[in-house]
């Protein structure tokens, strides 16, 4: 069985970003939704992009931002991924001529929700968060993760509510490309805990 991808999210610090980096995480989340608590300005976000190797992707995460505001983001950041939480329609996160992935909001009704997959016909992946529609992700809610489809014509990663005491067994259940952790490897928002990252990825080796 492969191992998961692993990205961390919502990282504001450059410390955060060198123990990411050391622990071989695969990807690394940049927050730029105008309500989440870890968004970044752009020159913050301009000088933790160059703590990021290129060997790491760097993905930008947005929540109904201006057409303006990604194209700014993608300039000053030069993300390697594009990932929507919000209203945004296929061919808005495809204008901006990078991969995208779209995030689905599963704490609702998540039949509901996967019943929505084909409006994003060029996503690269899915993102399976546990808020609710119209929250921002980062919230540490968990959903079902049974039900999550057995395939999906596409990658999808799993987030919301990940940490390293349950991970193993949300891959065990779910079978994602990759999992997606914010809030379970923090000391308050945006704020990550070097223990707790290096236990997350710990509780992925170990399975």
């Amino acid at each position: 069985m492969h191992a998961p991808l692993i990205k961390f999210c919502g990282l504001t610090r450059r410390e955060d970003i060198d123990t990411a980096v050391a622990l071989g995480v695969d990807c690394i989340g940049l927050v730029f939704a105008t309500r989440s608590p870890r968004r970044l300005d752009l020159d913050t976000a301009r000088a933790l992009r160059d703590a990021v190797p290129a060997s790491v992707r760097l993905v930008a995460l947005t929540m109904d931002n201006t057409a303006d505001e990604v194209a700014d983001i993608v300039a000053a950041v030069r993300p390697d991924v594009l990932q929507f939480h919000g209203a945004e329609a296929d061919a808005f996160c495809r204008g901006f001529g990078l991969p995208y992935w779209k995030a689905i909001a599963m704490g609702g009704d998540p039949s509901a929700a996967l019943r929505t997959l084909h409006a994003w016909p060029c996503a690269e992946a899915f993102l399976f968060d546990g808020h609710a529609a119209g929250e921002p992700g980062g919230s540490g809610a968990r959903f079902d993760w049974s039900a999550l489809p057995a395939r999906l014509d596409r990658p999808f990663w799993l987030a919301g509510g990940l940490d390293a005491g349950n991970v193993a067994q949300a891959v065990t259940t779910a079978h994602p490309a990759g999992v997606d952790v914010s809030s379970g490897i923090e000391a308050a928002p945006g704020i990550k805990d070097a223990a707790r990252m290096r236990a997350f990825v710990a509780a992925l080796q170990d399975r």
